[in-house]
């Protein structure tokens, strides 16, 4: 068999009312392509009927790779396992709750034949319940895209497309798998962004609430952090070090300057100062506070640079080669 131009992804939980339409539609979806394909379920520790029923579509459609985990490990996970196991060139994933559209899967393969490595799904007419599902996603994409520098209008929408060879230099844990586009663009991915259709809920209730807001917030730090800072980690607690260190010099320099007024001349503002030991120590604790925040970014560099030469991690990662036809003379 030839090797598959697109696998498809797809997280799967407690989804037995939906899996069995999800498969059909994904089969007729794909199958006008005209190109080989796989489907990927990543069955994410399901205590319903989930397996048996995606084990008989399996059976029923072909090109369907099925995988079950021992027990709920996260979306995140699902996802990851289902893109080491993919094999086409383009990674496709989508929710298996038929909110997102298979039929819409063409039109995500189409941008990505105009050359881009990233396109990610908008759900422009979303529908779902504003207060608990769309007003948080709104301040959260607002936030990922300002931190990150990946404007997105919908970080939150599972149907996206990526190229495997970006893909693979993408490692997710935690609630990482909303940041993959940012993650891509890192490793220097092009993103790109296309609207799709969005249905109501049709089977079950949603997994996810507002509950979630606060671990996107804790992981959109940790995203800030390996974009901008992880090979240099003594740029943000050396910055951070400096907000501390400035004021305490200062506080310390116009102690030292009063105390001496005081001695030379007598001036009442010294006088007072001496009797008013909290200004010394505040000083003090304020450089002490910077060289804590300086030697942690220092020990920082070392556990990177340990990392990095034991397991012969790369610092970058290379696009393409080339060599001249004919060695040099």
């Amino acid at each position: 068999m030839s090797e598959p131009y697109v696998s498809i992804v797809i997280p799967v939980y407690n989804e037995e009312e939906s899996v069995e339409t999800l498969c059909t539609r994904l089969h007729e979806s794909l199958s006008s392509l005209g190109k080989p394909y796989e489907i990927i379920l990543v069955d994410d520790g399901s205590k319903d009927r989930t397996w048996e029923k995606m084990v008989a579509m399996s059976r029923a459609y072909p090109g369907f790779h099925l995988i079950r985990f021992r027990r709920n490990f996260g979306q995140t996970a699902a996802m990851s396992a289902g893109f080491h196991a993919a094999k086409g060139d383009i990674v496709v994933t989508l929710d298996a709750d038929l909110q997102n559209d298979p039929g819409d899967i063409p039109l995500l393969l189409e941008r990505m034949e105009q050359g881009f490595d990233v396109v990610s799904g908008w759900r422009r007419d979303r529908k779902d319940a504003f207060i608990n599902r769309k007003l948080p996603s709104m301040i959260a994409n607002g936030l990922i895209s300002k931190i990150t520098g990946v404007g997105l209008h919908d970080y939150g929408c599972t149907l996206k497309a990526y190229r495997r060879d970006v893909i693979k230099n993408v490692h997710l844990y935690g609630e990482m798998h909303r940041f993959i586009p940012a993650l891509a663009s890192w490793v220097g991915g092009s993103i790109d962004e296309v609207v799709v259709r969005h249905h109501a809920r049709q089977f079950g209730t949603s997994k996810y609430g507002i509950s979630r807001t606060f671990r996107v917030v804790l992981d959109l730090l940790t995203v800030k952090v390996l974009l901008h800072y992880s090979t240099r980690p003594i740029h943000i607690f050396g910055k951070i070090g400096g907000l501390f260190a400035v004021p305490g010099f200062l506080m310390l320099g116009a102690m030292v300057l009063f105390h001496l007024s005081f001695l030379l001349f007598g001036t009442q503002v010294g006088a007072d100062l001496i009797k008013r030991p909290f200004w010394v120590m505040s000083s003090f604790m304020l450089i002490f506070f910077s060289l804590q925040f300086v030697s942690m970014g220092l020990l920082a560099e070392m556990q990177i640079r340990t990392y990095h030469e034991s397991q012969k991690k790369p610092i970058y990662i290379i696009r393409e080669e080339a060599t001249s036809p004919e060695p040099s003379a």
